[in-house]
């Protein structure tokens, strides 16, 4: 229930599991959110550099689901729409889709999440990057949040959970 509880709270589908733990909401208002990056509301973040954009899920997103044990993501050359699912996380608490904050075609996928998922959670904004996006509308940037929006908007979640 608490892996469906935070889901929920995330905005992010779960396939819930037995726990023996009562529901409860976690806040935690000091999550890393880095300039230079735009936030999705459904907690993904994207770095556009040149041609392309990486991709992956926010500090806060990572530990309100816990442990990551296995990433499921897509093949190079697979398109992505924002707003729709690309793929999925597992965690000791829940399996989660990820979104794609912008639209575009992957063009390289992390190979070290395979071997090593929980680099999601110890380096979630560098060595944890998920996909790699070449945009097909660079204007859909505009759509997300800023760091201080997105603090702010987790912020707010978080209370209201």
């Amino acid at each position: 229930m608490w892996a469906s509880s935070t889901a929920n709270a995330l905005r992010l589908s779960s396939s819930s599991k037995t726990h023996l733990s009562p529901p409860f909401s976690i806040s935690r208002c000091f999550s890393t959110v880095l300039d230079g990056l735009k936030y999705a509301s459904s907690h993904e973040w994207v770095k556009h550099e040149g041609p392309v954009a990486a991709i992956g899920i926010t500090d806060h997103a990572q530990d309100h689901l816990g442990e990551v044990v296995f990433v499921d993501l897509p093949e190079s050359g697979a398109p992505v729409s924002q707003g729709k699912s690309f793929g999925a996380v597992e965690s000791v608490k829940a399996t989660s889709d990820i979104n794609s904050p912008i639209s575009g075609e992957i063009v390289e996928v992390n190979p070290q999440l395979k071997d090593s998922p929980g680099l999601i959670n110890s380096s979630p904004y560098e060595g944890g990057w998920m996909i790699k996006v070449k945009p097909s509308n660079p204007a859909e940037l505009d759509s997300l949040f800023g760091p201080k929006e997105y603090t702010k908007f987790c912020e707010e979640e978080d209370a209201a959970h």
